[in-house]
């Protein structure tokens, strides 16, 4: 493993430890020395990106890299690509509203819109920059139904079919051929459907943002499963095909979306 590899192993671990993490714990979490490891931290306190939460305390990420992500998000445009046409859904549909672009294998949420102003709602908090997992989310399964089987299980194969980084509801696929199945009901309804798969409690619906022929983001949206039922979705589906439409035909002209650039 390379110096650099160390170094981003520990940043993505305290990523998603914002209270911090002693030597130890890191160390043990990605698997390198302790020394080695203290190394590390020193020279990433140095460049800005770490500090110490105390003496001889535990070691945070400072909002250096925070920062530099939402300079990156604001500089690329997508607020004013996408962000008016998310508003409009939200307020349309009442619940919450996100996209996510795709960029190279992984699908990444980037933007989001709140509808419900009062009472149940779902509002996870903080989800830009969190990459999505394929198989258990509308999303992710919305965009593996816009390619074959074979590269949907191949896309799948890298990121697994369990959800790694948290744990899933017992509506997730829990077998190949379950997902298959998903996925040809996707595509034959039109858009992705998950209920109690990614959160307990919660459901979604899906739909692929075209531009040029293949599929660029997605576009979502999400609420407690007691209002999004199956006929709330029909109900909503026109609207979500006349946002992911916008959006894909605005995407041509934004150099923000990944999928966009012509393999070299």
């Amino acid at each position: 493993m390379s110096t650099l590899e160390k170094s981003l192993s520990i940043i993505e671990l305290l990523a998603e430890k914002p209270g911090g993490l002693s030597v130890s714990t890191i160390a043990q979490q990605v698997n390198q020395p302790a020394s080695g490891v203290h190394r590390t931290l020193n020279e990433l306190i140095r460049l800005g990106y770490v500090r110490q939460v105390q003496d001889q305390g535990d070691y945070a990420l400072t909002m250096k890299l925070a920062a530099l992500g939402v300079g990156f998000l604001g500089r690329t445009g997508v607020g004013d690509v996408a962000q008016p046409i998310l508003d409009r859904l939200a307020q349309v549909s009442g619940e919450l509203i996100r996209l996510s672009v795709i960029d190279g294998d992984d699908l990444i949420w980037v933007a989001v819109a709140q509808g419900a102003t009062s009472g149940l709602r779902y509002d996870p908090g903080q989800e830009q920059g969190v990459v999505v997992h394929l198989a258990s989310s509308s999303g992710g399964q919305a965009w593996l139904a816009s390619m074959s089987d074979e590269e949907a299980l191949e896309r799948v194969s890298r990121q697994g079919l369990v959800n790694p980084g948290k744990p899933t509801g017992p509506g997730a696929p829990a077998t190949i051929t379950e997902l298959l199945g998903i996925l040809a009901e996707t595509r034959r309804r039109g858009y992705a459907v998950s209920v109690n798969s990614y959160i307990v409690g919660m459901a979604a619906m899906a739909m692929p943002v075209m531009s040029g022929g293949r599929a660029i983001s997605c576009l979502s949206i999400a609420g407690p499963a007691v209002r999004m039922t199956p006929e709330r979705m029909a109900e909503l589906a026109p609207h979500l095909a006349r946002a992911a439409e916008e959006i894909g035909i605005a995407a041509s002209g934004s150099r923000y979306f990944p999928g966009l650039r012509k393999p070299d």
